[in-house]
């Protein structure tokens, strides 16, 4: 069965027009080679001066085995910094801050390193939506599609948007969640298993995260209660927003089940197969 065609502004593979270039041999005569990673947000949340402003792509050195120790480290994993560290490691440009970088220009880098790395192929088990049934699937990382920033933020130069609430009516500041954010979320939800928390706040944690301002109102205390309060309708609606105009790699892709036969949409894994294919 043919699989089926997602939509994108582009695939993750199209970089027409960007030129590639190497870095110095060295004693053994060997490429190292460097490739340009498109960033889906373009570089337009970056403040002026950053090196990442008005950037539409930026160089990384392909993997090789020291980047095999980081993500080995088990201090690194216990820290959560595995993703910054890799990504950090591999950039030309030393200068840019990675933590501060948005989540799906990490995400552009990760993919593009794995692919430079190891190549587009990617070979995962994963659960048909359908029947359950776990299968070995093998899905094409260079074709997924790339969603650029197709919205403008409140100022050129800053990670940050406006939305009206459709319910309340409120304008809401927000910003696109960075990988800084993401460490803390992570470990904040880790510290809560290990005190033995069992309940589930990601929603209302990732938009104490996101939501700068409520009405001009910036105070974090009164932002927080009308977080944990809006109607439900206005959460969707904002998330819905911001799920659909973040800049990424779009993960998702077809998968053709070998048990019901019938093909569906899945979001591909990000586990540890991902940087640690089967060796052929």
């Amino acid at each position: 069965m043919a699989k089926k065609q997602r939509s994108g502004n582009e695939v993750f593979s199209d970089q027409s027009g960007i030129k590639k270039t190497n870095v110095m041999k060295d004693d053994f005569g060997f490429d190292v080679p460097v490739e340009l990673v498109p960033l889906p947000s373009g570089g337009i949340v970056y403040p002026q001066g950053s090196p990442l402003s008005g950037q539409e792509a930026i160089e990384v050195r392909a993997m090789t085995a020291r980047e095999e120790d980081i993500l080995t480290s088990k201090a690194l994993i216990k820290k959560g910094t595995v993703i910054t560290h890799l990504i950090k490691s591999c950039l030309i440009d030393k200068d840019i801050d990675v933590k501060n970088m948005l989540s799906g220009d990490r995400n552009a880098l990760m993919v593009g390193l794995r692919v430079t790395g190891y190549g587009a192929g990617y070979t995962c088990e994963i659960d048909c939506p359908l029947c359950d049934h776990r299968s070995k699937q093998t899905f094409d990382l260079a074709e997924l599609p790339v969603k650029k920033l197709n919205i403008k933020p409140v100022s050129t130069g800053e990670n940050l948007f406006s939305f009206e609430l459709p319910y309340t009516k409120k304008t809401v500041e927000f910003r696109f969640l960075t990988g800084k954010d993401e460490e803390e979320i992570m470990i904040t939800s880790e510290r809560k298993k290990k005190s033995g928390f069992t309940g589930s706040n990601i929603v209302t944690t990732r938009l104490l995260y996101s939501i700068v301002s409520v009405d001009g109102i910036t105070d974090k205390s009164k932002v927080s209660g009308f977080i944990r309060n809006m109607p439900a309708r206005d959460s969707l609606a904002l998330r819905k927003h911001m799920d659909e105009h973040e800049p990424g790699v779009d993960m998702k892709s077809w998968m053709d089940c070998p048990s019901c036969y019938e093909q569906s949409e899945v979001r591909l894994p990000l586990g540890a197969t991902f940087f640690w294919p089967d060796s052929e």
